[in-house]
């Protein structure tokens, strides 16, 4: 039998992430959306192979959207100061998870063959956004935003950013719980 020992603010601090995380990537998501479309039925009518561009461009926009999201409020505590560094790892995981949905469209639209529109939205905003998502927070969590890194500022005597209730309260993230 294993005995819980993550105090109550540890327990209590994942839940508010994820929904923040939740409410940001429901904008990304609305962002993603709505490029793809656009893009699809209206920029690039007659261009080969336009539901992989589209799913790129506008996955390349909603990265950005949840950056701004992420960094000044769903993570706002564990943010690091290094603004530059941090977007760096931001993007690249962000362009990692950007391949999930991009397999998704490939094996969708080329190898099974189901080429419509309807498709397309499924396997990219459906399937590619639900594991794209699990793959994004993991890494947000673990490595962008890590708290380990807001608690080695603290070790080193920097203040931590603040702009969140959940600032203050340490934590390790998900793995050794």
């Amino acid at each position: 039998m294993t005995t819980d020992t993550r105090t109550p603010a540890h327990k209590a601090r994942l839940l508010p992430q994820l929904i923040k995380f939740g409410a940001v990537g429901a904008v990304g998501f609305v962002v993603n959306l709505l490029v793809f479309n656009v893009l699809m039925l209206l920029v690039l009518v007659n261009v080969p192979h336009k539901t992989l561009f589209s799913t790129a461009i506008a996955t390349l926009v909603a990265i950005g959207t949840n950056w701004i999201g992420n960094r000044y409020w769903a993570f706002s505590g564990n943010r690091n100061e290094n603004a530059t560094r941090e977007g760096v790892e931001f993007f690249v995981v962000s362009l990692a998870g950007m391949a999930i949905p991009l397999l998704c469209v490939w094996v969708s639209h080329y190898l099974l063959g189901y080429q419509s529109l309807l498709a397309d939205n499924i396997s990219n905003n459906v399937v590619g956004l639900a594991l794209g998502t699990v793959f994004r927070f993991a890494f947000y969590r673990w490595w962008v935003f890590s708290p380990d890194r807001a608690a080695s500022r603290r070790v080193r005597g920097t203040a931590p950013i603040t702009g969140s209730t959940l600032a203050s309260t340490p934590d390790r993230g998900l793995v050794g719980d």
